[in-house]
């Protein structure tokens, strides 16, 4: 084995570089050990000289005097990680000393790059063999094994020929994958990991060619005409060019296997085996509504299905057709007030011509208040009834009343329509067993057994869209009102949440009441309970807090008590980690309480793992929950939803700063599940989903005197919003923050903040603003003896300076902070500061110095691997390299912190640095590479500050003028960006 005693070391390259030692987790220290353990794995147990790991770790710049002596320190560290029990003077059996370089020796199953390549070797065997299935498996094993880019937090590796191979590797995979999941009749399946690549390579055509072709296969003909058009767009947009070979014949194949249009039916002349001529001709659909607004996509839907089932065309009844058949079935699923039955109504209606025989109704009630659900024998009775069969033959037994019902049907062709079902057990007695036959079931749960098992095809309804909405309401209340009052119009239209029944009330209650004007109407949603009150009818089967009801009254206790609570939650969706903390349950149990609610589409999944009842649900969630539970008890639920953002916000905020927090945080409550994110990308992931949760929690924890969760918040939100250019969002937290920080007379926290605010006022150009907002700060950390916080401060100000082009106080005050850093003891911010000292030597023309200042703050910062750090260094040296006339070497440094600006997620200094990379390009005589990458610095920078985009542009412009200067290097006008 990989190890001493049996231990079983095992290592990840296939995304970030990872290890662990018997199933535990190694702590592998900074990015250069990373790099170190990652060139040895790649090597497949061959040794690496040491001169091939030098110029791995230092591959832009002549290793230092002291690089052999660099590397048999990570050696040695690794050593003690892979292998504790080995003896100093031991050989070893892991990480062994093979001449002038090591050896990294794994077993089979040590490494995942060797898993991988076994599992496409055996793959590629089995699909020459003709075993496609086995094929398709071992391809989605080996393509499971990646969990990211190739050593994917290893950035300078990312350009070396083993990583760019391996990348290559898992395209081939990829398009191996598609070909068999294709060709074994499993396109489907094999959907989500296609798509996930061709999103991640947005301008790889193979990619995207093999996912079209997927969509193709599957039957999904209208994502794969979608997917092929915006390839083709983005492709003209960004590159210039038509599309190749490849898109094309996928496209042609598409394009040539266009269903015709279908055939209007004709009666069939034969006569019917088993089914007397004058046999009945039953016509039981509800009356279609007058006005049917929107639905396209649903009614294509249903249309497909009955192309594709073949129920309704041609003639089922003299003949069976060859192979196997069966009824089609459709479930259309959603919400109380959603408008299922309008929508399987109107649908039937325009079909009903297909289905000669005739169409069976009936209202199953499976959520109604006033009674129970109807007994699938009364239904079956009264289809038995419609179809003509005399009472005394109709069976006592339910079973066989069903074999009759599918008797009288196998040889129809009817449409039957079950309304406002239950579950699937209330159905399964009334579906025909023929091929001729089809199904519609509206309920508000999503019948997935039935699904599963009968084979339904799921028909999900939504609330309307915006626009379909207003028509639907401008039909039933006439435009001459709306264009009286269009504000009123358009909050009605929102407080509606695209819900049919709900406009269909106001429409009523227009029509009804006309002294009552819009506006006031709109006045009468705005407020809470009012909301439910005006779209109140008096009838329990139109009142929408009476068919909420019916939904709720069928709810598990647990599920009950979750939906209640959701009404507490301020902002629009939750995860189901922060479902369980306010519900104070496990996650097990809350993920499947989450699913009762979706199920009885009560909460909408509006994507992978975040759920919300749309509005007006949620305001009936809390109107029950004011009802049922206590204030202590919603209280309770509100202190653990709070403590679940709180704690997993400050875990992911840990990730993305060096700087300490300023205080620690309280126990987490009791049944608070917090998220707390592996690694830095998934960081930012987690704030990226929940940045407009987090504002809304927030404010929600100022209006309700939660202080100290306020400024907390406000310092875990503060990185994040910075980074990601959210800069006015940053300046609202932070004025909460600090007014929550001055009622508790907290000092350090009222500094955090003005330090925060001073951050977004200097991106935002606001220079004086932010000079007050530091001056506060300073003044606070000096009563209070912070020297580290006094350092910090000043490094704020060194940035306002510069922004003011008055680079000598910039320069002073990078100096006091690193002064301050030093004699407080404060590593990353003594790092920081020597890179800030060096970049403002640069900008002051002695680049001598400032390489010397910036390459000891590299050292110290991959030590310290704080990446943020590094990218400002690199940037800082890319700058000084160029004013020295290193072309070469001032875009390596450039690339790097690129790559690592874009690994953070810091669009800002990303563009900022493209721009500067423009400059290199300009400077050393090559504009047409210049004006590329301003054009993508402008593309960057249009979006998060218009003030530096205003500066490429004038760049770009100064292109088509040779006398005009452009500027002269990175820095030189200003950037304003906070690097420090």
């Amino acid at each position: 084995m990989g190890g001493q005693r049996g231990a079983l070391v095992r290592i990840q390259l296939l995304g970030p570089v990872r290890a662990w030692r018997d199933g535990e987790p190694l702590d592998l220290g900074p990015a250069a050990r990373r790099v170190v353990l990652g060139l040895l794995a790649l090597a497949g147990g061959k040794p690496l000289l040491r001169g091939e790991l030098m110029s791995g770790l230092w591959y832009d710049r002549e290793p230092p005097a002291s690089a052999a002596n660099v590397i048999q320190t990570h050696v040695k560290h690794l050593r003690r990680l892979l292998e504790p029990e080995r003896r100093p003077r031991d050989q070893g059996t892991v990480l062994r000393l093979v001449g002038d370089g090591y050896a990294l020796h794994l077993p089979d199953t040590g490494l995942d790059v060797t898993q991988f390549r076994r599992r496409i070797d055996a793959a590629v065997t089995a699909q020459r063999r003709g075993q496609l299935d086995g094929a398709a498996e071992l391809l989605g094993e080996a393509l499971a094994l990646w969990h990211g880019p190739p050593l994917a937090d290893v950035l300078t590796l990312a350009t070396h020929p083993k990583v760019v191979a391996l990348t290559g590797e898992r395209q081939a995979a990829l398009g191996r994958y598609g070909e068999v999941m294709i060709a074994a009749g499993r396109a489907a399946e094999g959907l989500p990991i296609l798509a996930e690549a061709a999103v991640a390579a947005p301008l790889d055509e193979a990619a995207h060619a093999r996912l079209i072709r997927a969509y193709h296969a599957a039957g999904r003909r209208g994502q794969a005409f979608a997917a092929y058009h915006e390839v083709r767009r983005r492709l003209a947009d960004d590159l210039g060019v038509a599309p190749g070979p490849a898109l094309a014949a996928a496209h042609g194949a598409l394009l040539h296997d266009e269903e015709p249009t279908a055939a209007g039916p004709t009666r069939p002349e034969t006569v019917t085996v088993g089914v007397a001529r004058s046999a009945p001709k039953p016509a039981q659909l509800p009356a279609d509504l007058a006005e049917f607004t929107g639905r396209t996509a649903q009614l294509a839907r249903l249309d497909g299905l009955l192309e594709r089932g073949g129920a309704g065309s041609g003639d089922h009844r003299a003949t069976r057709p060859p192979g196997p058949a069966a009824t089609v079935i459709a479930v259309v699923s959603g919400t109380a007030g959603v408008g299922k039955t309008t929508l399987a109504v109107h649908w039937a209606h325009q079909v009903a011509h297909r289905f000669p025989d005739g169409q069976l109704y009936v209202n199953l009630r499976g959520f109604d208040p006033a009674g129970p659900a109807v007994d699938p024998a009364e239904a079956v009775r009264r289809f038995l009834d419609a179809l003509g069969v005399p009472a005394e033959r109709i069976p006592t037994d339910l079973d066989a009343q069903a074999a009759l019902y599918r008797s009288q049907m196998f040889h129809r062709r009817m449409l039957v329509l079950l309304d406002n079902a239950r579950d699937a057990a209330q159905l399964r007695p009334l579906l025909p067993g023929g091929p001729g036959c089809l199904v519609v079931v509206t309920s508000r749960a999503r019948l997935a057994d039935l699904v599963a098992v009968e084979g339904a095809r799921p028909v999900p309804l939504d609330p309307l869209a915006a626009r379909q909405a207003r028509e639907l309401l401008l039909r039933r209340i006439g435009g001459h009102r709306a264009g009286d009052e269009p504000q009123a119009l358009a909050e009605i239209l929102a407080r509606c949440a695209g819900l049919p029944l709900a406009l269909a009330i106001v429409a009523a209650r227009v029509a009804t009441s006309p002294d009552l004007s819009l506006t006031d109407l709109a006045g009468q949603l705005r407020r809470g309970a009012d909301r439910l009150d005006a779209l109140s009818t008096g009838d329990p089967t139109t009142d929408l807090r009476a068919v909420f009801s019916w939904s709720y009254r069928s709810l598990s206790p647990a599920a009950a008590r979750l939906f209640r609570l959701l009404g507490l939650h301020p902002g629009p969706d939750l995860s189901a980690v922060a479902a369980a903390s306010l519900a104070g349950r496990p996650l097990a149990e809350t993920r499947e309480t989450l699913a009762e609610l979706t199920r009885s589409n009560l909460v909408g999944q509006r994507s992978a793992g975040r759920y919300a009842p749309h509005d007006l649900l949620r305001a009936y969630a809390a109107e029950v929950a004011e009802r049922v539970d206590s204030e202590r008890r919603r209280r309770a639920a509100t202190d653990r939803l709070l403590d679940h953002y709180l704690h997993s916000a400050d875990a992911a905020d840990g990730l993305l700063r060096t700087e300490r927090s300023p205080r620690p945080l309280g126990r987490i409550r009791p049944g608070v599940t917090a998220e707390r994110p592996a690694d830095h990308q998934r960081a930012l992931d987690w704030f990226a989903a929940e940045r407009v949760v987090l504002l809304s929690v927030l404010d929600h924890a100022a209006s309700t005197g939660r202080d100290v969760q306020t400024w907390q918040l406000g310092w875990a939100l503060g990185t994040y919003l910075d980074r990601s250019s959210h800069w006015y969002d940053l300046i609202g937290t932070q004025r909460a923050a600090m007014a929550a920080a001055r009622r508790l007379a907290d000092p350090t926290a009222q500094a955090v903040a003005h330090r925060f605010l001073a951050r977004a006022y200097t991106r935002l150009a606001r220079l004086d603003d932010a000079d007050a907002q530091l001056r506060n700060a300073l003044e606070l950390y000096g009563h209070s003896g912070d020297q580290a916080g006094q350092g910090h401060t000043h490094l704020n100000m060194s940035l306002m300076w510069e922004r003011r082009g008055r680079l000598g106080e910039a320069l002073d005050h990078a100096r006091r902070a690193l002064g301050l850093l030093q004699a407080a003891g404060n590593r990353h911010g003594e790092a920081r500061a020597l890179n800030a000292v060096g970049w403002y030597h640069t900008l002051l023309e002695d680049h001598a110095s400032a390489l010397a200042y910036c390459e000891q703050a590299l050292v110290r910062l991959q030590e310290l691997d704080d990446r943020n750090g590094q990218a400002n260094t690199w940037e800082s040296l890319g700058r000084a390299h160029h004013h020295l006339g290193h072309r070469s070497r001032s875009l390596r440094c450039y690339d790097h912190a690129l790559r690592l600006y874009r690994a953070i997620g810091d669009r800002h200094l990303e563009g900022i640095t493209l721009s500067h990379v423009g400059d290199t390009h300009h400077t050393f005589g090559d504009p047409r590479a210049a004006g590329d990458v301003w054009r993508a610095a402008l593309e960057v920078l249009g979006e998060v500050d218009h003030v530096e985009a205003g500066k490429v542009r004038t760049k770009l412009a100064a292109l088509d003028h040779p006398g005009r200067v452009v500027g002269t290097g990175v820095g030189a006008e200003g950037p304003g960006s906070a690097r420090w």
